[in-house]
């Protein structure tokens, strides 16, 4: 079942989730609903892809109010494509909203235990990926390109909420977000050699050859993977069929755009008033 449900045209809720908690608010963002005009037309969500300033602020704006967080509220990271995972408090609150400088620096996950802070990260076809522990009301994101993948990001935030926060591994629900998948992404002997190294074995459903040297690789199966052997439980982790790619209508994709294009933002946190 797709968790994803379009809640207006602008975001994407994991209604699951919040079928849980009414006071989590988790999703993703479309490229629709925003005041970018092209090529950024026109929810723009990205600081750094040369867009109009004000305008990915006004939009930053907008989705809070669909959030129902404040800017303030909010906490980017400078996300480099690695696997370091933090934990934010409400003294990280605001970083990087207004302005990319700052931003968490070389960061691609975020966890944290604490309410009224909005989690985010920023794509345009890489895997969002969402971690939920409803007992302790612990939220976090991380952002896994093929190079954050192989470095197991995934397995590096599993290893910091269990560790530091004393959760047992059958308590930690995943939801894998849209991305480019299979269908569209095609990759190097490079690539596929640095997922080899992931994998204990071969598998199938990862990749496939499509011509010599050239394959089509599924990132969110390989997190899904990753998931299940860091500890995660099969039954856990909900997995999102959007393809960014594909779905023009509704994304932007770093890929099929040919670089010039915006970005969608993840979130998750929890409201208290």
């Amino acid at each position: 079942m797709e968790p994803f449900t379009l809640n207006q045209s602008e975001i994407m809720l994991i209604s699951e989730w919040q079928n849980l908690d009414s006071y989590l608010v988790a999703g993703f963002t479309t490229k629709n609903g925003g005041v970018s005009t092209a090529p950024y037309q026109s929810f723009n969500l990205g600081l750094h892809v040369n867009d109009n300033k004000e305008h990915v602020i006004e939009n930053r704006k907008k989705l809070g109010n669909l959030t129902g967080f404040q800017t303030t509220q909010f906490i980017c990271s400078d996300q480099v494509h690695d696997a370091k995972v933090i934990k934010v408090t409400s003294l990280d609150g605001g970083k990087g909203v207004l302005d990319y400088e700052s931003a968490i620096p070389s960061t691609d996950g975020i966890y944290t235990d604490e309410p009224n802070l909005l989690l985010t990260s920023c794509y345009a076809d890489c895997v969002p990926l969402y971690f939920y522990v409803p007992r302790s009301k612990i939220v976090g994101l991380a952002h896994a390109g093929w190079k954050g993948t192989v470095k197991q990001i995934a397995s590096n935030m599993i290893q910091n909420i269990v560790e530091n926060e004393r959760v047992r591994l059958d308590e930690i629900l995943v939801t894998i977000g849209p991305s480019i998948r299979d269908c569209c992404y095609i990759v190097d002997d490079f690539v596929i050699n640095e997922v080899k190294n992931v994998l204990s074995t071969e598998d199938s459903s990862v990749y496939s050859e499509v011509s010599t040297g050239q394959y089509r690789l599924n990132l969110a199966i390989l997190n899904k993977l990753i998931l299940i052997r860091a500890g995660v439980k099969s039954e856990n982790i909900s997995f999102s069929s959007y393809c960014t790619s594909c779905e023009e209508d509704k994304f932007f994709s770093h890929r099929r755009d040919k670089g010039i294009t915006g970005r969608m933002m993840s979130f998750i946190g929890y409201r208290e008033d």
